[in-house]
């Protein structure tokens, strides 16, 4: 089971999640992962920027879904980070097949690869500690075991799961064997877990050798081991992207790694740490890490406040201003308002259901609605009609496409187009303007080395994303993608 030799440890970094509890800001389309809630770079930045200092760290894998792809390169690229690979997972099946793909990929290349599993949103407060005790399991996963971080608790908290430690693992200072994995606790029996001493919150973070990790799966969960060999045989380069075999990846089972394989192996240890670590799971969880002020409140934004205590107040688009309350959560966006008292973050999830049920958007995008060309969002719609503002990015093109029901006027506010309007090309400078009639096949670049910011006005008997066909796409996109 031993392998001497000193292997790299290749970060795999989980980003699948939507984070509805911290709606109205994260949403389906931009998820937490995705922003910058707790430092000035996004959260998957910050993951991935953690282990950038260890020495024997390799380039991050990313394991992500199709819409977030271009998103997620781009944040990469932004911190200098060159992904080793981003492997897109057609269909979300949990974390225990997205760690199988991951790793079927570094062996191709590493034969003695080690994982590191890192939730891309995840807050880590103590960065050099988190270093030391990876370097710990990295020394664990060389002798064959499955490393599992306990985060020592402060408090017994409810919302999360637990690790019991066993015996300590001879010739590995701080490291013991896993007893058990238990399940969100209630009150009394956290307490109690508290107390003992010899409990963990099961942080979702684990080290282990890519071998190791299928020798265990295809002996604890065969189905799920040959549907992910597979879908990762089967896979296609897609530009910078890996797509897994549709499915194949689909037909395996959906399990987390904590089911499908560490509260069965033999092979489990677990490091319990102290490294301020936070999964962020609700907007009370970013009170909690926030810089309070004197008076216990966490602001963002433009926020005015007279005699609040102990609130956390975020605005993104315009002033919000609170007088006389305490304990409150109140988070704005451009087109929705979240109030809830600190005690009931948790039941934001509710809320986002409720609007699924309703037939509305509001979970699953912003006004804003990135692309890998830049982003637009709705200024204004009405009958027949919609506004959008555009921002192309420096050397970005849309695709070659038509619309049957819209047409479209384009006004340059900043920078230079580079217009396709039929047979016609043209550049445009700003304050210049250009009609597409409908039908029209047209295309949108930037030639420049600064932003490209259109007015759009689209007029027509149907608006929708949908319409649009494309001839030629730089980023090999479908349908509205």
């Amino acid at each position: 089971m031993t392998k001497p030799t000193r292997s790299h440890i290749h970060p795999v970094i989980l980003s699948g999640g939507t984070g509805t509890r911290l709606w109205p800001l994260s949403r389906a389309s931009y998820p937490k992962q995705l922003l910058a809630l707790t430092a000035d770079r996004t959260m998957i930045q910050e993951t991935a920027a953690r282990l950038a200092d260890l020495p024997d760290s390799a380039a991050p894998v990313v394991v992500c879904n199709n819409d977030h792809r271009f998103v997620i390169a781009e944040q990469m690229r932004e911190i200098g980070q060159a992904p080793a690979a981003i492997v897109l997972e057609p269909v979300g099946r949990n974390t225990a097949p997205a760690v199988a793909a991951a790793a079927h990929m570094l062996l191709r290349d590493d034969p003695d690869a080690i994982m590191a599993v890192l939730p891309a949103d995840h807050a880590i407060r103590h960065a050099g500690r988190f270093l030391t005790a990876v370097e710990a399991a990295g020394n664990l996963a060389r002798d064959g075991y499955l490393v599992a971080f306990g985060i020592t608790p402060t408090e017994p908290h409810t919302g999360y799961g637990y690790i019991r430690h066993g015996d300590a693992i001879a010739g590995h200072d701080g490291s013991y064997a896993v007893a058990e994995f238990v399940e969100k606790p209630d009150e009394a029996t956290a307490e109690r877990y508290l107390a003992s001493g010899d409990y963990a919150w099961n942080s979702g973070m684990f080290v282990f050798r890519a071998d190791r990790y299928l020798e265990e799966l295809a002996a604890l969960q065969p189905d799920m081991a040959a549907c992910c060999a597979e879908a990762v045989e089967q896979a296609e380069a897609d530009l910078d992207f890996l797509r897994l075999n549709e499915d194949r990846f689909a037909a395996s089972p959906s399990l987390s790694i904590d089911y499908a394989v560490m509260e069965h192996t033999e092979h489990a240890a677990v490091i319990p740490v102290d490294i301020g670590w936070n999964d962020v799971g609700s907007w009370d969880a970013l009170w909690d890490i926030g810089g309070r002020d004197s008076h216990g409140n966490v602001f963002s934004g433009d926020v005015l406040s007279h005699d609040v205590k102990n609130s956390y107040l975020r605005a993104e688009s315009g002033m919000v201003a609170a007088i006389g309350v305490e304990n409150l959560v109140v988070v704005e966006t451009r087109d929705a308002v979240l109030v809830a008292t600190r005690d009931r973050a948790q039941d934001v999830k509710d809320i986002v259901e409720d609007i699924k049920r309703r037939g509305r958007t509001e979970h699953d995008a912003h006004v804003r609605d990135y692309r890998p060309w830049g982003f637009f969002e709705s200024i204004d719609t009405g009958d027949r009609y919609q506004v959008k503002h555009l921002m192309v990015k420096p050397g970005a093109a849309l695709s070659l496409q038509m619309h049957h029901h819209r047409a479209e006027h384009w006004v340059v506010v900043r920078g230079t187009a580079k217009v396709t309007c039929g047979e016609d090309i043209k550049l445009l400078s700003e304050n210049e303007s250009v009609y597409i009639p409908i039908g029209t096949a047209h295309r949108l670049e930037n030639p420049g080395k600064v932003p490209l910011d259109i007015i759009e006005v689209q007029s027509g008997s149907y608006l929708g994303e949908d319409d649009i066909v494309r001839f030629d796409d730089v980023y090999n996109r479908q349908g509205s993608d």
